[in-house]
């Protein structure tokens, strides 16, 4: 068995290549992709050559870990039906090439378990249940907060927005610079952050990937307030210390999604409190895929890139 699939052979090297897949076993499943998505964050570290040291971090690899399929072979003691459309977060089938996250491919054998059936009528949406999952692990994180300021207008901004309201929390207010990424607001309010003249608020949620932000942040917290790094970071970060103390400031880090949390987010969906519509806005062939990178990367206008792999599963 066999799939064509996105390898990164080094940094800023995209290539389709066909790969041989790893026989399944009888927890498997075989998915035929229909979509997968780029991620702007982990996927550009690993383009650009800056991700940190990661487990099974290596070139060459796979990327991705939002892609949808439809089940093309399943054992009975997996519970999925030939035909379902299911999520797959990721896998490990390509051999001596790595997978990480390894689900952009035409083709993937991955445990049953790991999938997550989605609603046939969600369609190429599905491959935004990552970050959905992503943001609600942040909010409902144990004695956390909600977010009352968000920093970043991307999709995972976005979602923070629409999950802590689909949530019933109050709508937080979002910072965003680049004016390309104002609009798109569903019951929350965008504006630039030199705009904003508040130093209280008490939880503020960073999106924005930036090291570089941490002291700002430190000056719009209310005594004992909250910084929740919800992004990833290639620096290192630091912090002036003299402010946070006077602030009793506390720093989150938000950690990546759990099944419970995959599961979550998929039962607001089907329960109509939280929409994906709106948030993917670039659509490319798989075929096309080193350019699709390079736009998902270089182009602010792109808030999510999906890969269609219709022909060439």
């Amino acid at each position: 068995m066999e799939a064509i699939a996105v390898v990164l052979k080094q940094p800023e090297q995209v290539a389709l290549h066909r790969l041989a897949l790893t026989p399944p076993t009888a927890e498997d499943v075989v998915v035929d992709i229909g979509w997968s998505g780029i991620s702007t964050g982990t996927e550009r570290l690993l383009w650009s050559g800056r991700m940190p040291p990661f487990p099974g971090m290596g070139y060459p690899l796979v990327p991705g870990y939002e892609s949808v399929g439809r089940v093309v072979e399943s054992a009975k003691a997996a519970g999925l039906r030939t035909g379902q459309l299911v999520f797959v977060p990721g896998a490990k089938c390509f051999g001596e090439v790595r997978g990480l996250f390894g689900a952009s491919a035409s083709r993937l054998v991955v445990p049953a378990k790991r999938v997550v059936p989605l609603d046939q009528n969600l369609g190429d949406r599905g491959i935004l249940l990552a970050l959905a999952a992503t943001a609600y692990h942040a909010i409902a994180a144990r004695g956390a907060a909600a977010p009352d300021c968000i920093v970043g207008h991307g999709v995972l901004g976005r979602l923070l927005a629409r999950i802590s309201i689909a949530v019933r929390n109050e709508p937080p207010v979002v910072w965003e610079k680049n004016p390309a990424r104002v609009g798109g607001a569903v019951g929350y309010g965008v504006l630039d952050p030199e705009h904003d003249t508040r130093r209280d608020y008490k939880s503020i949620y960073d999106v924005s990937g930036d090291a570089g932000l941490l002291d700002s942040l430190i000056g719009r917290i209310a005594p004992g307030g909250e910084i929740v790094l919800a992004g990833f970071y290639s620096d290192r970060m630091s912090f002036a210390f003299p402010p946070a103390f006077m602030r009793e400031a506390r720093i989150r880090v938000a950690a990546e999604w759990q099944q419970p949390d995959l599961l979550a987010t998929k039962a607001l969906i089907e329960s109509g409190r939280l929409s994906l519509d709106g948030l993917i806005t670039h659509h490319r062939d798989a075929a096309a895929a080193p350019g699709a990178y390079r736009t998902a990367f270089d182009d602010s206008a792109c808030l999510k890139m999906v890969l269609n792999w219709s022909s060439l599963s």
